[in-house]
């Protein structure tokens, strides 16, 4: 090998494991995820799984977890680099935050097996602000961030961190679950206008780098709707 050649790091029998159970139960569901078919996904033997995971709501805080922490910081495009701006940051943050298909969609359904569990349980409601915690975070200190180079009007960061949450829950929610009225670019654009209105930017999202929405049918071929005045 030479000096150059690029090493990839093996995973770890751990993070096979939450790969797998990150996939699976987005697929079938906490209540219907076995562990066999865990172990088989992952090419580990059932004890392994069992010995890393003592019940099925350790499994779920887990992969919430280890799906959060995969995800890191905000990407822009593939290899695009820093956004110009931040309220390119925020606007891509959005886009992040929202149940696009694929690794967005399958994030957004394990935080929806989190939310009925956590009501029930109360052992999984400590996970559940851990990792509203950290989102908020994200939020604020991006906004801070704004509101510091001038680029945004000052604002209480941490209160339009919780409304943009609220809202991305909100109307998430109803994008995953295909509500007619509301398509994820409505949904998009909604989040957005709050966030312009408070810290005085153009209501119009700014594009991002690879950005090609403007030409790409609507997600799940949902319908238009025109922004409201």
């Amino acid at each position: 090998m030479s000096p150059t050649q690029a090493v990839t790091p093996q995973r770890s029998a751990r993070e096979k494991i939450l790969e797998a159970a990150v996939e699976r139960i987005a697929t079938d569901g906490i209540d219907d995820v076995r562990i066999a078919r865990i172990a088989m996904d992952a090419g580990v033997s059932t004890s392994l799984v069992h010995y890393h995971f003592e019940s099925r709501e350790a499994l779920l805080a887990e992969a919430l977890e280890y799906s959060f922490d995969r995800a890191g910081d905000v990407r822009i495009g593939d290899g695009a680099g820093e956004p110009d701006s931040h309220a390119q940051r925020l606007a891509a943050m959005i886009d992040q935050c929202l149940p696009y298909p694929g690794a967005l969609e399958r994030d957004w359904v394990l935080w929806v097996e989190l939310w009925l569990r956590a009501a029930r349980l109360p052992e999984l409601r400590e996970t559940a602000a851990q990792l509203y915690g950290r989102m908020h975070r994200w939020f604020s200190e991006a906004i801070e961030a704004g509101i510091a180079s001038g680029e945004f009007a000052d604002r209480d960061a941490d209160a339009l961190a919780d409304r943009l949450l609220a809202m991305l829950d909100g109307l998430g929610i109803r994008a995953l679950v295909r509500d007619p009225a509301v398509p994820l670019e409505l949904a998009r654009a909604e989040v957005w206008r709050v966030l312009a209105d408070e810290v005085g930017l153009d209501p119009e999202m700014p594009s991002l780098p690879g950005d090609d929405r403007t030409n790409a049918p609507p997600p799940h071929d949902a319908p238009t709707r025109d922004r409201r005045d």
